[in-house]
């Protein structure tokens, strides 16, 4: 089967899609699956490209690709669609692949695997494309898509499933951009205390998300401008700037991780700006008698959220299904931060390496299945299928409190979604797997193309069985307990999984006359001290009651438990 493996994307979660990208083509079982690599630019082009493309620190050291235009910045593609003639932006595209219209993906490959993020991506956009031309894809389908990428209507509805009580506040732009921003601060001090978790409604990987935990209304402000996406600029400050600094300036905001994104528009004069140096010369050129000017991304967000900051052990716990249907919660795990004061937002997640992950949460047997219980709840209320991870917290008084279902979880080779993934058995290969099966499965359950779908699923699980049921040689990867040791012993056993043309052993060199075989689920740990501290445990109680839940999944994707 040719799986179309989509990264990439619109959003500002792009560099996310484009390591899960990379995952997902080292990872797909190379004895059922021929990859196709499918690069989605941020104005919605379709590119077939080659693996070359995903070895890049990220998508902009690849396209565009440095030229007279870029002007020594490091920007995306949309910040030249208007500083090139339709003919010379068609050969920038053509000059990383081949573009591919929608009508003609069936040509091309016969399963889209979605690793886009953000809107456009996760709210059923790109899903009714798919929808429309036939092609299945992987994940849930178009309503629990859409509400997945809304944070205000998860609340809402995730309250209406479980029960749970959680204060919120909703802000709209045109409330913010007054004079009565003082009064929103008070009101929400009244009704939510503080601190304040501030979050931009579409974003996901923690983009716009800020906590106020100070009472000033200047902290406060900057988290709303965050989660808007607007950036203030003090204009008696910039004019003071020189050429080198204000350079520095306008590349931040081009940095996804770390400014608003191009385009912008300046509210003062209403321009809207793709490029960063025409930022800078409309700045240049605003009226002298001007102190402050106000920039807004093309893409902001129109409400922000507030909520109130929840005191407790914060988790992520993913759901999958049996072939039936049957939502099956994984084992939760607890996101244990370094201190008090850190937050788990982007660059806690994929740039550094300070938090702690315990799988399941430090706590009773009881409240592990608590949390499963109302994870599995939400993902079946909701209208999510396939898989899908969602984060909570357990509160001191063993309160579950559920936010922020992510219905295309990241797919780095360390997400969390392959680390309870591989509690269960399941390797990031089988992993992958599974998630192409059962999507086909739940693209049948719509009534759509059934026939077709039928006869691809069949054809699949036939495949499925015949490789499950290949006895293949064992080759043993040797490695000391060491970090460096671990990380390649970890990506050398990938790579031979998804070969599927031998059993890989992982085995620890204990001493020079000593090793001793590792279990699939310590080679997902993050550190060697992890891995060593979970030798000779027994299984968590919570560990062995998922695996008994999940056996239909574990004997059809990995054989016998």
């Amino acid at each position: 089967m040719r799986i179309g493996i989509f990264f990439g994307g619109p959003s500002r979660e792009r560099e996310i899609s484009y390591l899960g990208g990379k995952t997902a083509y080292e990872n797909l079982d190379k004895q059922l699956f021929t990859p196709v690599l499918v690069f989605v630019d941020s104005l919605g082009n379709f590119i077939l490209v080659d693996e070359s493309k995903l070895y890049h620190e990220g998508i902009r050291d690849f396209y565009p690709a440095q030229t007279p235009q870029t002007l020594g910045l490091s920007i995306y593609i949309e910040s030249l669609k208007n500083r090139l003639s339709a003919t010379e932006l068609e050969l920038l595209v053509q000059s990383v692949g081949t573009p591919i219209l929608p009508a003609d993906f069936s040509k091309y490959f016969d399963f889209a695997f979605i690793i886009l993020h953000g809107p456009d991506c996760e709210d059923g956009a790109i899903q009714g494309l798919m929808e429309w031309y036939k092609m299945p894809y992987m994940g849930p389908g178009l309503l629990g898509s859409s509400v997945g990428i809304d944070k205000i209507a998860q609340n809402e509805q995730i309250a209406r499933a479980n029960g749970q009580i959680k204060k919120m506040q909703v802000v709209r732009w045109q409330d913010w951009n007054t004079d009565q921003k003082q009064a929103i601060f008070e009101a929400a001090k009244a009704e939510l205390g503080l601190p304040i978790v501030v979050k931009a409604p579409h974003q996901g990987s923690s983009i716009g998300v800020a906590i106020v935990k100070e009472d000033s209304l200047e902290a406060f402000g900057k988290a709303m401008g965050q989660c808007f996406f607007a950036l203030e600029i003090d204009l008696t400050n910039w004019r003071k700037l020189n050429d080198e600094d204000k350079h520095e300036f306008v590349q931040k905001i081009a940095n996804l991780d770390q400014g608003i994104a191009y385009p912008v528009t300046i509210l003062e004069t209403n321009q809207t700006i793709d490029h960063p140096i025409d930022l800078i010369q409309c700045l240049d050129l605003l009226n002298n008698s001007l102190t402050h000017s106000l920039i807004l991304s093309a893409n902001a967000e129109d409400q922000v959220l507030l909520e109130e900051f929840i005191e407790g052990q914060e988790f992520s716990c993913g759901v999958v299904q049996d072939d039936d249907g049957t939502a099956i919660a994984l084992p939760p795990t607890e996101i244990a931060k370094a201190s008090e004061e850190q937050t788990f937002d982007f660059v806690t997640k994929y740039k550094t390496n300070t938090v702690r992950k315990h799988i399941p949460v430090q706590t009773s047997l009881a409240n592990n299945q608590n949390i499963q219980r109302n994870i599995k709840l939400v993902f079946e209320q909701l209208g999510f299928c396939v898989v899908t991870r969602i984060d909570g917290f357990l509160t001191p008084d063993d309160r579950v409190l559920l936010h922020d279902p992510n219905t295309l979880p990241g797919m780095s080779p360390a997400s969390l979604i392959f680390k309870q993934m591989a509690e269960i058995g399941l390797n990031v290969s089988q992993s992958i797997t599974y998630f192409v099966r059962q999507s086909i499965r739940e693209r049948i359950r719509t009534g759509k193309g059934t026939i077709h779908l039928r006869a691809l699923l069949t054809d699949l699980d036939d495949r499925i069985a015949q490789r499950v049921a290949k006895t293949l040689p064992e080759q043993t990867l040797v490695f000391e307990a060491n970090e460096e040791s671990f990380a390649l012993a970890r990506r050398a056993f990938s790579k031979l999984n998804a070969a599927g043309e031998v059993q890989a052993i992982p085995m620890l060199k204990i001493s020079e006359t000593k090793t001793v075989a590792i279990p699939l689920n310590l080679m997902f740990k993050d550190r060697i001290e992890d891995l060593l501290n979970g030798l000779d445990k027994p299984k968590h109680p919570l560990i062995v009651s998922t695996i008994s839940n999940a056996k239909g999944i574990i004997e059809r994707f990995g054989g016998r438990i």
